[in-house]
């Protein structure tokens, strides 16, 4: 099926549009400069998604409350989810390089306190302030790209962008694990600074800012809504089955609460004069289609990614530390294939193809990982993680250039923002499901009165077990986390599936959405 999309002339890439109608020009230089500044920003925010995971047991052994210590870590995942809409939504309205700065600072600010932090609950505050402005860094950099490159270009930045964001999500329990063990946990937070601040200065001397103001009508009532739907979903996702049972007061009211909020959300937007998400946005097949595979690629991403350390280090008995380096096959997957696929794109090869061939192999992926086992050789679980990395490096940044090409010049930050909060929401889920299938699993086959002990113990006291009992407890633990990897399957065939409604439009070679031009959608 053709589809023509027609509008005027845009600007040049390498030109920074502005809302007085001049295209502001940058140098090479100064593009290579921005876009390091950039990545910078995204290296922090997805880094400190999976930093602390490996610091935990030692904090609370300093800190105390090891009954609340999850709360670390959602503390942080529900800020920045949460918040994500809202950041592209001003991006739009009050120029992203304000905003941009505004999140750096608010994420450093977090980041030192999260490191003087003196109780737990301190800590789990200054996370969900540092996850405010990890939300602004992860929208701020992939919004900024559209304003200074064209999105035939934008390819090339964007795999390098993937690599950087996948990369992060692998290497962070790795960097905690080394920082917990030869620093102190505290500097797993004050890392952040010398990084921050580097984005800080080039993005201020670099990035031109708009010179012009508009007067604007924020939608508050969508704002509250949507904090409400994400924080009740988040929260359910993120708790049940561990720190509440399913079907405990306190989950049924979550649920309830994310249904209600979800609905009035929908009602506001409908009505709202500058709406943070646009019903417009849903009408645009490339977005619909997007934010859906998005949202299924971070269920089955999330998933699986919690149990491949998880199984290093307890059937392997590897460290935390070189648990992290054995990721790596997966992060070389995921890098070269994201940098390839964006040098391909820019080099005009269409979009589409790269989110079909990721799924499929993610799918591929995760039969090869449903077959780990306490013999499986090195260099096959190697290949495995090598496999499944390379379609998440074909799929995620590929997604966010196709949508910025399709929207509205004016909606950019929106639904960059969009598609990055359901993905985050696929992720939330896929945790809680995958960690419920894996408990599950795991209650079955070990022997009665066995599984609480259990689950109290470090690898290192683990491996300390008799052997006869170690064996079986390593077996029951393998056998849960192949069920898991076969559980996340069929979910990345779903996503294999909706990859097929992901329009192919000729990426514009200018910047702006005014540029006249064909969409050619396969259906």
């Amino acid at each position: 099926m053709t589809e023509a999309t027609v509008s005027a002339a845009g600007h040049d890439a390498g030109a920074v549009p502005d809302p007085g109608g001049a295209p502001v020009a940058m140098t090479p230089r100064a593009l290579r400069l921005v876009i390091a500044a950039l990545m910078l920003g995204m290296l922090l925010a997805a880094l400190d998604q999976t930093i602390v995971s490996t610091a935990l047991p030692t904090i609370a052994g300093s800190l105390g409350g090891a009954a609340h210590l999850a709360w670390v870590v959602v503390a942080y995942l529900l800020a920045s989810t949460v918040s994500t809409p809202l950041w592209g939504k001003l991006g739009d309205l009050y120029g992203r390089k304000r905003l941009f700065q505004y999140a750096i600072v608010i994420f450093l600010v977090g980041s030192v306190l999260c490191g003087l932090s003196q109780t737990l609950g301190q800590l789990i505050a200054f996370r969900a302030l540092q996850g405010l402005g990890g939300g602004g860094l992860l929208i701020g950099a992939q919004s900024i790209i559209g304003d200074i490159v064209a999105p035939r270009e934008r390819g090339r930045y964007a795999g390098y962008f993937g690599a950087t964001f996948g990369s992060a999500t692998v290497l962070g329990p790795l960097v905690g694990g080394v920082l917990t063990e030869h620093a102190s946990w505290r500097w797993v937070f004050y890392v952040n600074l010398p990084i921050g601040i580097a984005a800080l200065i080039v993005t201020a001397i670099v990035l031109p800012a708009h010179s012009s103001r508009v007067q604007h009508r924020i939608d508050y009532l969508g704002v509250v809504a949507l904090t409400v739907a994400a924080t009740s979903i988040v929260l359910y996702a993120s708790l049940g089955g561990v720190t509440y049972p399913w079907a405990s007061p306190e989950m049924l009211a979550l649920a309830a609460i994310g249904i209600v909020g979800s609905i009035a959300f929908i009602a506001i937007e409908r009505r709202a004069t500058e709406a943070v998400l646009p019903p417009r946005l849903f009408a645009n097949r490339v977005f619909s289609a997007a934010s859906a595979i998005s949202f299924v690629v971070g269920f089955a991403m999330f998933g699986a990614l919690t149990y491949l350390p998880f199984f290093l280090q307890t059937v392997r008995g590897v460290s935390p530390t070189l648990s992290g380096l054995w990721l790596l096959p997966m992060m070389g997957g995921l890098f070269g294939a994201s940098i390839t696929a964006g040098q391909l794109i820019s080099r005009g090869v269409g979009y589409r193809r790269f989110p079909i061939m990721g799924t499929a192999l993610m799918v591929v992926g995760l039969a090869l990982l449903s077959t780990i086992g306490i013999d499986t050789s090195d260099v096959a679980l190697c290949v495995d993680m090598f496999v499944f990395g390379v379609g998440l490096g074909l799929v995620m940044q590929i997604l966010i250039v196709a949508v910025q090409n399709a929207v509205e010049f004016r909606d950019l930050g929106t639904a960059t923002a969009g598609a990055n909060f359901f993905r985050m929401i696929g992720g939330s889920f896929g945790t809680a499901v995958f960690g419920a299938i894996f408990t599950n699993q795991l209650l079955e086959r070990l022997p009665p009165g066995v599984h609480g002990s259990v689950a109290h113990l470090t690898p290192k006291e683990l491996h300390s077990l008799p052997p006869a009992l170690l064996l079986h407890v390593l077996e029951a633990m393998t056998q849960s986390i192949q069920t898991v990897f076969r559980w996340a399957i069929p979910v990345a065939a779903i996503a294999f599936g909706l990859s097929f409604f992901l329009p192919e439009i000729e990426l514009r070679r200018s910047v702006g959405s005014t540029e006249a031009r064909v969409a050619v959608e396969h259906t």
